[in-house]
């Protein structure tokens, strides 16, 4: 059980499960005994630099209440130091809570997870300075987040469907250069995907079969389809079956470039930068309450 506690809220998260949370979860983190540290940034970058100062200071545990952008945040904070992450799910999608079987409906069990003080360590991959834990998205998933980011209607996952009917009426597969531990290949598709987990977007199983422990990265490239197609396939990424389809391509490397012109990736659900990227996986650099 962690001693000291820093406990970080996205008050927007989940239409507002967060800031609700938040006060059950102080207390009970605070009745097993702990010291609570309550943080709450204005925004982003505010708590994100709350999050780094309260692991440099050395504390136990950063607990945050949030969705997988919240845990990314707090992610980047606390890699490769000796803070243990805790999630408490309020967002939409919560893959990363997922991966750690974490409860996703109740914040009192998941703070209850941190109390009994179980860790996991995870593997995390890494861009320059910048972790991520889920799937880093380049190719047309990138393109939709970017539109859906423009558009301020509708609300919720209604915006990313609108985006994603819009961007198919014109989308063109995208002409890729990849270094996959060395070998180079230049290719068209649909999208790559860059795997230190096995999914996205609230349980989309892109890179089904990516291990958290495996010292990996899963490389997955969806090939040129037809428009028709890539909407029939779209169901299949919630189980995981589109991995039988002829235009799935899967490579397991340590280390990944991938180039492509125009196209700015996202991971963890977060606009993460403009390719090229080089992307490698840094074994065990993350700790989690699990």
């Amino acid at each position: 059980m962690p001693s000291e506690i820093a406990l970080l809220t996205n008050p927007t998260s989940g239409k507002g499960r967060g800031a609700k949370a938040r006060a059950a979860v102080r207390e009970r983190l605070a009745s097993s005994g702990a010291t609570v540290q309550d943080l709450q940034g204005a925004d982003g970058d505010e708590a994100l630099e709350l999050a780094h100062r309260a692991v440099a200071d050395g504390v136990e545990a950063l607990v945050v209440i949030g969705g997988d952008g919240m845990v990314h945040l707090g992610v980047n904070a606390v890699a490769g130091s000796e803070t243990t992450l805790g999630i408490i799910p309020a967002g939409t999608g919560n893959d990363v809570a997922r991966y750690f079987d974490l409860p996703r409906d109740d914040a009192l069990a998941a703070a209850d997870r941190v109390i009994a003080g179980r860790t996991r360590t995870s593997d995390l991959a890494r861009s320059g300075t910048k972790y991520f834990t889920t799937v880093l998205c380049a190719g047309f998933d990138a393109i939709v987040n970017e539109r859906a980011n423009e558009m301020t209607w509708p609300k919720g996952q209604m915006r990313y469907n609108i985006a994603t009917l819009a961007e198919l009426r014109t989308f063109k597969p995208l002409q890729y250069t990849l270094d996959l531990d060395g070998a180079t290949r230049r290719l068209e598709a649909m999208m790559v995907s860059v795997g230190n987990g096995p999914s996205f977007g609230g349980g989309l199983r892109i890179t089904e079969g990516a291990s958290l422990d495996d010292g990996l990265l899963d490389v997955v490239i969806i090939k040129p389809m037809s428009r028709l197609e890539l909407v029939r396939t779209y169901p299949k990424l919630f189980k995981g079956t589109h991995t039988t389809h002829p235009q799935y391509e899967r490579h397991r490397v340590r280390q990944v470039t991938v180039a492509c012109p125009g196209i700015t990736s996202y991971a963890d659900g977060e606009r993460f930068g403009p390719l090229p990227l080089t992307v490698e996986c840094v074994p065990g650099a993350l700790r989690v309450y699990a």
